[in-house]
């Protein structure tokens, strides 16, 4: 029997909400709907993509993999709608993107692959850069849209945006941390752990500002611009990190397991959007874009 896309919709909705309950309220279904779907996806590829436990799953290293799979085959699908809805290929001009250092590798890569697969015409040029920079340079028309973090938005007067993606912060431990068996972590619990501390975008603000909020300095252990690093780091033991949900994955790249859990409080989240000038004229190439990411934000809910 061969998997549907009904099942793949319900496998991305179950390892978004690491629950079924969660995956079922947010596709408005039934819980056993949900969870014989995946049961009979798990069947038809011969593995386990999640790990049962009391307080719901955690998705195993094969089920990751084919997460990727998944979302790209629903991508492809959305892709192969939107090629009958005009002559998008022939379609030409100049596509001016900025992208923030965190969002890039994370949001941008697969929607601008999407992007390039719909208009294969349009010449497309991408800048990476800090999120001051990028405003500057929507404001001044040197770009058309920036996929950047939008919680931290300076100038909403002159700019537009709309959100992509919302994202928790979450702690990541490595494998045995005490913390990991807790019932309910709060942020004064990790006062005076290690921190690995991410650089990038708003996150070393915001950490910082969580802990100054109980008295408390954050003990950074590392700094660094890598996510990556920031993996590696934790999955060794040598830290822990206060990160959005957004980046998380439950392997390093050299295959040791890290753990995420909640905090307990009031903890921002991280808005990720596309962002552009306010009563500016977009090309068509920059409008195709937004629209096309809006079709992707919809395939992911």
């Amino acid at each position: 029997m061969a998997f549907t896309i009904r099942q793949l919709q319900f496998f991305i909705a179950v390892a978004e909400q690491g629950t079924v309950s969660g995956a079922a309220q947010n596709l408005s279904i039934s819980q056993s709907s949900v969870t014989e779907a995946i049961k009979e996806l798990e069947s038809d590829l011969g593995v386990e993509l999640f790990e049962r436990h009391p307080r719901g799953l955690n998705i195993t290293h094969k089920g990751h993999q084919f997460l990727r799979h998944a979302t790209k085959i629903l991508a492809d699908v959305s892709d192969a709608r939107r090629s009958f809805s005009g002559d998008q290929a022939a379609a030409g001009g100049r596509l001016q993107l900025g992208v923030t250092s965190m969002v890039a590798g994370y949001v941008l890569s697969d929607l601008l692959a999407r992007y390039r697969r719909a208009y294969p015409g349009v010449e497309v040029s991408a800048i990476e850069d800090n999120g001051d920079y990028l405003e500057h340079l929507l404001i001044g028309g040197k770009l058309d849209i920036a996929v950047m973090v939008t919680s931290n938005l300076r100038d909403r007067t002159a700019l537009q945006s709309e959100i992509l993606e919302v994202s928790a912060y979450r702690l990541w431990l490595p494998l045995g941390h005490p913390l990991a068996g807790a019932d309910i972590i709060s942020i004064g619990d990790i006062a005076f752990e290690p921190l690995i501390m991410l650089t990038v975008d708003e996150i070393e603000e915001n950490t910082g500002k969580l802990l100054t909020a109980i008295g408390a300095k954050p003990h950074v252990a590392f700094r660094t611009r890598s996510v990556e690093a920031v993996r590696s780091l934790v999955a060794t033991g040598a830290g822990v990190a206060l990160l959005p949900d957004l980046v998380y994955r439950p392997w390093s790249l050299e295959g040791d397991r890290i753990e995420s859990r909640d905090i307990s409080g009031s903890l921002p989240v991280v808005q990720v959007g596309m962002v552009w000038r306010r009563g500016s004229g977009l090309p068509q190439a920059a409008r195709d874009f937004i629209g096309l990411a809006q079709s992707q934000r919809t395939v992911r809910r």
